[in-house]
């Protein structure tokens, strides 16, 4: 591959390159189902279920970032959305699958890098990421927000659950910059209320806490260590 910068698009792969390689290290993650990771649950987030309850977000259709092993997409999938769902790992698309299947339940999976996904603007209704932003290189923030402020329809809703800075799941400190010197994310950014409603300036917050702890009984995930965010998108 020549090492020659002509488009920014080149700086961009340039500057991925200095940083994990994203779909062998995710396929590797998601390659034994019985480990101990508090996302492998078959459970909603619990301020995902709160958006549907509380009548804020209602049917449409969503499209989730990074859905893993799927129990968000299922979630809304069963409350009547129609739902397109991404990720980089080819196995934990195939663990989504198996449980979608066993529900008999009709959801878009779709292998892809989510910044190489092609979508027309103003499709969908309600976009979610649970785990995904924080794992997003600084220097690709720019593209994220503009795929949210994309798809998304006007006054449509961005949901979000992220680690909190410094929780005990992972939450780095270090500046964007220090990204680059260490070459790494240190296991994911951290964010603050204040950090996150800074970075999503253009959208319009809702509601900003951390995650509520669940028990299993609940059929609900929950960490405190994480910190969820609701926005809208206005009118122009």
């Amino acid at each position: 591959m020549q090492e020659t910068i002509h488009h920014y698009d080149d700086l961009l792969r340039m500057l991925d390159s200095f940083l994990r390689e994203p779909a062998p290290f995710w396929d590797e993650f998601f390659s034994d189902r019985e480990k101990s990771v508090p996302i492998f649950v078959n459970a909603p987030d619990e301020n995902l279920a709160s958006y549907l309850k509380s009548g804020i977000i209602t049917c449409g259709r969503v499209l989730e970032l990074g859905c893993g092993p799927g129990r968000n997409a299922i979630y809304l999938a069963e409350n009547g959305f129609e739902v397109d769902a991404v990720d980089v790992s080819k196995t934990s698309l195939d663990w989504a699958k198996e449980r979608a299947d066993e529900r008999n339940l009709s959801i878009n999976f779709f292998h892809r890098n989510i910044f190489d996904f092609e979508i027309e603007d103003g499709k969908y209704d309600f976009i979610y990421d649970s785990g995904c932003f924080h794992h997003i290189a600084p220097h690709r923030r720019i593209s994220y927000i503009n795929l949210i402020e994309r798809a998304l329809r006007p006054e449509g809703y961005f949901g979000i659950t992220c680690f909190h800075q410094g929780g005990s799941l992972g939450g780095s400190a270090i500046s964007d910059w220090e990204v680059y010197r260490k070459g790494s994310l240190m296991g994911g950014l951290g964010y603050t209320e204040g950090r996150l409603t800074d970075v999503f300036h253009t959208l319009k917050p809702i509601e900003i806490r951390k995650m509520i702890d669940q028990n299993e009984s609940e059929n609900l995930f929950g960490a405190s260590d994480l910190l969820t965010g609701l926005f809208q998108k206005g009118i122009k």
